[in-house]
């Protein structure tokens, strides 16, 4: 796959955000949409950087630069944000070169109750400046040693459900009730994907976590019973705007972040789908959605 696009490839894309307005009784025009409001949108756009699984630090910066998107979720996978320290630094300084800032980490995964090992992984978000760990499958015995170092460290550690799959936390709901009497640095990302697939109304789990919804992670559906029938967020049955607005009423601080995990080796046209897509949700609720 090339590295980039080019620019009549990306303004192909404001079809769709034309299509979005009209499905939410937006005006026509994104841009009248903006001007009409002027007030900038709550929910602020990330990716996670999984969905450039197959790409460098450097291919990935310059995609996010395509769709206009300054922060992201990363994984210490490809060089994205390597575990070496002194990988990790010059990572964030590639990351902060180009105006793009770290918001989480993760998915980080904490199978093991050893002080040293999950000491090293706050440590490894601490020196890149994270203040969110999505955190995947924590086992029940390494919650209160994870909830020490949220404490020590000042910080949230968002824990991931993963669906019907996931023996511990398919649905956030499952997360919420497993950490109820914690430190509220404890809570939850919410998949959206996974937690339709559990057969959890997602908009009813939004409000139900509330304050200890500390990150999101976005993608859509053909089917809430399949999840090989993934595609571009809008283009499934993902309740988007739905979604937005409940983001919305909770007043939630976090980002919403785009997981693509479809098309591995070529997956720019999804996401720029995808992030054209949300923008024009946002665009019909009224939001401005670019400075």
């Amino acid at each position: 796959m090339a590295q980039s696009f080019s620019r009549r490839n990306f303004m192909q894309s404001g079809a769709i955000i034309a299509a979005a307005c009209a499905a939410t009784n937006a005006t026509p025009s994104f841009a009248e949409a903006s001007q009409a409001s002027g007030k900038p949108s709550p929910i602020q756009l990330g990716v996670a950087s999984y969905t450039f699984r197959n790409f460098s630090r450097a291919q990935m910066i310059g995609f996010l630069k395509q769709v206009n998107i300054n922060s992201v979720n990363a994984k210490d996978i490809k060089d994205h944000l390597p575990a070496d320290p002194a990988e990790e630094t010059k990572a964030s300084q590639d990351y902060a070169a180009a105006g793009i800032s770290l918001h989480a980490a993760g998915a980080i995964y904490f199978a093991k109750d050893d002080e040293a090992e999950i000491r090293g992984k706050f440590e490894y978000c601490k020196r890149a400046g994270i203040a969110v760990i999505v955190a995947g499958d924590p086992t029940p015995e390494t919650l209160p040693r994870i909830e020490k170092f949220a404490k020590e460290y000042d910080i949230r550690i968002a824990i991931h459900n993963h669906g019907p799959e996931d023996k511990l936390f398919p649905s956030p709901l499952d997360v919420l009730e497993a950490i109820k009497k914690m430190d509220p640095r404890i809570g939850c990302c919410i998949d959206v994907g996974h937690t339709v697939r559990a057969g959890t109304d997602v908009v009813k789990a939004i409000h139900a976590v509330g304050p200890r919804l500390f990150n999101v992670h976005i993608k859509d559906l053909t089917s809430f019973q399949a999840k090989e029938s993934q595609v571009a967020v809008g283009e499934g049955l993902m309740p988007v705007r739905e979604i937005f607005e409940a983001l919305v009423a909770t007043k939630y601080k976090g980002y919403v972040d785009l997981e693509y995990e479809i098309h591995a080796d070529e997956p720019m046209p999804g996401v720029i789908a995808s992030v054209a897509y949300m923008r024009g949700v946002l665009a019909g609720m009224g939001y401005l959605t670019h400075a």
